[in-house]
């Protein structure tokens, strides 16, 4: 038997469109509820007869500072940009996980950016840099009071040299601990 890709669709719609005709509303304040205790023999019975949870809690800042360590902290950008891209999107939700874990951690943003262009000009586009990737940061649940960005312009470069390899390695936000 030969089935139609068409009739294949048709049916999937059907099969969702019966699913989506619930009769139970999500915000209906007579919905069933059901509560269950623990009987006397079962597994989760205790001495005193409460229930007892079997969840494990978590601590999020136990590996915290070993976890910092490896974190990648550099963030690179396209000439005259100061757009946060894809491939660093990783690196930005890691420090902002680690900021959400402990809301007392400090960081700098700081912004660089390669030798060419004016002074004011490359300062301007590195704080633009920094600031970006502080938004980026609160954007993912960092608190503002845990961000600084700064702009060193052309001042610190990563690498020395004239040429596109050294331009890219200069073209950078840093996070950098407090």
């Amino acid at each position: 038997m030969r089935v139609v890709p068409q009739t294949l669709a048709a049916v999937a719609v059907a099969v969702l469109l019966a699913g989506c005709g619930s009769s139970v509303k999500l915000d209906d304040k007579q919905a069933p509820v059901e509560t269950r205790t623990p009987s006397a023999g079962g597994p989760n019975a205790n001495a005193g007869g409460t229930p007892q949870s079997q969840v494990a809690s978590i601590d999020l800042t136990k590996n915290a500072a070993a976890a910092q360590g490896n974190l990648a902290r550099v963030v690179y950008f396209d000439f005259d940009s100061f757009v946060v891209k894809d491939e660093f999107r990783p690196t930005v939700e890691a420090h902002a996980k680690l900021l959400q874990a402990d809301r007392k951690k400090k960081i700098s943003i700081e912004g660089h950016t390669d030798e060419r262009g004016g002074r004011e000009y490359n300062l301007a586009l590195g704080q633009k840099r920094a600031e970006a990737v502080a938004k980026s940061l609160a954007l993912l649940g960092a608190q503002d009071t845990q961000l600084e960005a700064v702009s060193f312009g052309k001042e610190r470069p990563a690498v020395q040299g004239s040429d596109e390899a050294a331009w890219a390695k200069n073209r950078r936000a840093e996070l950098v601990n407090h």
